[in-house]
């Protein structure tokens, strides 16, 4: 398809700036077809940049001048299901104000795309990449979502399962009637010399309902790759034909008007035998070329990275060595989600601090998306060795935490549920919402005002951490009017096998109505505290994620302090991670921040001359030099 002259200069601009770097990750990936590979990717983005709308251009230039709109203070991120939060799409245009009103950029409306009929793994087993789940509307409402989103200032975010398609895709239907073009496009084998040869190296991800990776199709003959579930087919990313699909129709939503594509399953989509067939190289090939696809079809759009793996796997997926700045924009900070509720379990930071101390910097122009929960369980990812450096052990640590958080350890504040629980390895992880395993919910059945308040700071405290630590704060749906778990999950036949669901609730509008007058209620409390934690947040320039937190070796094991060296003046941050008062020497802030300092959270000058200073039961604190 022929392109204007505009289009065409921008075009050729675009290609020369990131054709090397696509055509290195194709010499590995494809070695042989290079050039035919780099032929079919031209036409594909030349097609997806003629079908363009003027107003994705526009923003598409606002973002080149502005490369790191990801890394401002104000990106604040909301994570909801559109039909919990709003019935469907529409539902959710006419609650812009509400997310405007907390100070939302970022937008990540969960999986929204046309999945399989009944189990479905929350969405994550798509039938159809091109169609809106019927039941919250179609491509047209999508697009008409995002440009009043646009309007207001606020990104899309949504779902891309890159792993697999659900086995009711057209692919994998395709595959079943035997057409060799389609087959190629999974992995298959007739019988189970190879799948067991693989078995031997691989995990298994859902024990309880899904074990082992491969599943036996009668229609196909053959054993399906089936990682997750047996109705979710893994794609053969070898086959270039794959790549070209997902090249198109990455190009086609981004002309729709998404912002952020959140990578889904990406750490899986690259198999080698003898290994667990996570974060394999060619993984970030991958990622390299579609980001470089991307940037020329539609520069104004960013990748997320869904890699919840160990701290030494992960830097990759933000790019490290030859990769460095090429592959995605953001990556989950699992790593600090999980200190903070250990931190809160044990009453210390000592964890807090080796973990995130040992964490390497990721690239300057990526950014972290950090978060206190999310849809998904909570997996206890603490290393042996950041155990050991603390002086536990860290399956018994990790034993422990479970315990605490399903409010099995004596005098747990926590209201958790266990979530696939592995007898062999002794894995047990946690679903919950925040408030249910802050402990707002016990405290409030319990009717103890005390405990309350302690609950409140909880959750504050975390929102402090992810709102300062720099990057993306991801709230979710329901944390800002402290909802509790919601048991009533059971009565949903396709949702009682999994209990995740209980921290995924009907947003209750009439409680975000009541917060507004009622500030006194335990939510009215925590939706106060969060609503002023972020809009401190957005006035703090120190905050912009090109800089980041570095833990300070603290001389009192309760506190989490994190320095950062932003050119306009330093920032201090002080975490109590207990419910008891705690004095810290004065001199370990005032040699960063001088004597007289403004703590922005509280919002006072501080004289730091004194011998020490105290940090009330969960305080958080942010301190900068008084002159900033």
């Amino acid at each position: 398809m022929g392109l204007d002259a505009a289009t065409q200069r921008d075009f050729d601009l675009r290609w020369a700036r990131y054709i090397p770097q696509i055509r290195s990750s194709l010499e590995i990936l494809y070695p042989g077809r290079v050039d035919e590979v780099e032929s079919r990717l031209a036409e594909i983005v030349t097609t997806a940049m003629s079908e363009r709308p003027e107003e994705l251009k526009d923003l598409d230039q606002e973002r080149i001048l502005r490369p790191d709109w990801l890394q401002q203070p104000e990106m604040i991120g909301y994570v909801a299901y559109a039909d919990r939060f709003a019935g469907d799409l529409a539902g959710v245009g006419e609650h812009i104000d509400y997310l405007t009103g907390l100070g939302v950029k970022y937008l990540h409306i969960m999986p929204f795309l046309q999945p399989r009929d009944g189990a479905n793994d929350g969405g994550y087993a798509v039938a159809d990449y091109r169609k809106v789940r019927s039941d919250l509307g179609t491509m047209d409402d999508l697009e008409r979502l995002t440009k009043s989103l646009r309007e207001n200032g606020i990104s899309l975010v949504m779902d891309l399962v890159l792993n697999h398609v659900a086995k009711e895709h057209e692919w994998a239907e395709a595959a079943r009637r035997g057409e060799p073009r389609y087959r190629d496009y999974f992995i298959m084998f007739p019988d189970r010399e190879m799948p067991d040869q693989y078995e031997r190296s691989l995990p298994e991800i859902f024990p309880d309902f899904a074990p082992g990776n491969f599943t036996w199709n009668d229609e196909a003959g053959q054993w399906v790759w089936t990682t997750f579930n047996e109705y979710q087919w893994d794609l053969n990313w070898a086959n270039p034909d794959v790549l070209y699909e997902f090249v198109e129709l990455i190009c086609w939503l981004a002309n729709k008007g998404v912002d952020v594509f959140r990578l889904d399953a990406i750490a899986f989509i690259w198999k080698r035998m003898g290994t667990n067939c996570q974060n394999q190289p060619e993984v970030h090939d991958l990622t390299q070329v579609l980001r470089g696809c991307l940037r020329i079809a539609a520069p104004a759009v960013a990748f997320k990275a869904e890699a919840i793996v160990a701290p030494e796997d992960l830097m990759p997926y933000l790019g490290v060595g030859h990769h460095y700045g090429l592959v995605s924009d953001m990556a989950y900070h699992n790593e600090l989600m999980v200190q903070l509720w250990n931190s809160l379990a044990t009453g210390g930071a000592e964890m807090a601090q080796v973990a995130l101390a040992e964490m390497p910097l990721k690239p300057t122009s990526a950014t972290w998306a950090t978060y206190v929960r999310c849809h998904d369980d909570i997996g206890w990812a603490i290393s042996d060795h950041d155990a050991e450096m603390v002086g536990v052990t860290g399956f018994e640590h990790r034993k422990y935490l479970s315990d605490f958080y399903s409010g099995a350890f004596p005098g747990s504040f926590a209201r958790g549920l266990v979530f696939q629980e592995n007898p062999v390895t002794g894995d047990r992880r946690i679903s919950g919402s925040c408030a249910s395993l802050a402990g707002l919910e016990k405290a409030v059945e319990e009717g103890d005002e005390e405990a309350v308040e302690l609950a409140v700071a909880r959750i504050a405290l975390m929102y402090a951490v992810i709102s300062g630590y720099g990057g993306v704060p991801l709230l979710y749906m329901g944390d800002e009017l402290g909802m509790f778990n919601d048991m009533h999950y059971v009565d949903d036949p396709s949702h009682a096998e999994d209990n995740r669901w209980a921290h995924r609730p009907f947003m209750d509008w009439d409680l975000a109505k009541a917060v507004e007058t009622d500030t006194a209620s335990p939510a009215g409390r925590v939706n106060a505290a969060i609503r002023h934690i972020l809009a401190v947040r957005t006035a703090t320039t120190q905050i912009h994620a090109a800089t980041p937190s570095v833990p300070i070796e603290s001389p009192e094991h309760r506190l989490l302090i994190l320095e950062r060296n932003h050119p306009l003046g330093k920032m201090v941050q002080v975490y109590n991670f207990t419910g008891e008062t705690v004095s810290l020497r004065h001199d370990v802030l005032a040699k960063r921040v001088g004597f007289d300092a403004h703590e922005l959270l509280g919002g006072y000058d501080w004289d730091l001359r004194l011998p020490r200073i105290d940090f009330a039961p969960y305080q958080a604190a942010w301190f900068v030099g008084a002159e900033i």
